[in-house]
């Protein structure tokens, strides 16, 4: 049985200088692969500070791009770079997103909008970008949410778009398959990254108590889930969403 070897692959992780993507873009770093990591370009140039210090403290194999999911040409141009720089891409993990949360009552038409371009139509385009310059074999890991099965309140934008890619995911399982492509999805359930902290915490207490294991995921754990889909060992396992969450069963 082949252990978890990514030495000469390269991945790009979305939104990957904090939090889970950073888990994440360690544990395939420590596995062997070549990282980069995307940042959307704020204003105040906190994200591309974050990314840099990421990739300068992983090493000479890391690399930190900006890369807003919400525009076909940065995609591409963050796809450039990633090849350029390592040769080819084995790896993409969709990781960015953000949450714009309130009632359906009270949520805007912008809110709505501005979760379903990340989070949905985010991974689309990442996926677009990165069709055509990923080598045969490679893997595409979504990340997704319980929020999706679950639907929490004050979070239709971002359920139903954490739900289309979960969607997306199966579809691009098949059509990619031809090629050895494997595209999965991670669901989480509630993670203490500074996005899950955002939930109060009197709404965190009343969540714990649906988890069996009895504690909120670390950004590791979904981390370990996301390397094993990218690794040899989940060669044949596509099309799949796997739920990472401490036992919360979603139904």
């Amino acid at each position: 049985m082949p252990g978890i070897d990514l030495d000469g692959r390269s991945a790009l992780i979305t939104g990957g200088g904090q939090g889970l993507g950073a888990a994440v873009a360690t544990a395939l770093h420590a596995a062997g692969a070549a990282i980069a990591v995307t940042y959307w370009p704020d204003p105040e140039g906190v994200n591309r500070s974050r990314a840099e210090a990421l990739a300068a403290g992983l090493g000479e194999r890391a690399l930190a791009v900006p890369g807003d999911v919400r525009s076909p040409e940065a995609m591409a141009a963050a796809m450039q770079a990633v090849t350029a720089r390592f040769g080819g891409l084995d790896i993409l993990v969709n990781n960015a997103g953000i949450v714009r949360d309130r009632s359906f009552k009270k949520m805007s038409p912008l809110e709505w909008q501005q979760v379903i371009d990340t989070n949905l139509t985010g991974v689309f385009t990442a996926c677009k970008a990165a069709e055509p310059v990923m080598r045969e074999g490679g893997r595409i890991v979504n990340v997704s949410s319980i929020s999706a099965a679950l639907g929490f309140f004050g979070q239709a934008n971002y359920a139903a778009a954490k739900a289309g890619v979960q969607g997306l995911t199966r579809v691009l399982a098949r059509e990619l398959a031809r090629r050895r492509i494997t595209v999965n999805t991670v669901a989480p359930g509630l993670v203490l990254t500074e996005m899950g902290l955002t939930i109060p915490e009197a709404e965190r207490e009343r969540m714990l108590a649906n988890v069996p294991l009895g504690r909120f995921g670390e950004p590791e754990d979904i981390a370990g889930a996301i390397l094993f889909l990218c690794s040899g060992l989940a060669g044949y396992v596509t099309g799949q969403t796997l739920h990472v969450n401490g036992g919360w069963h979603p139904t």
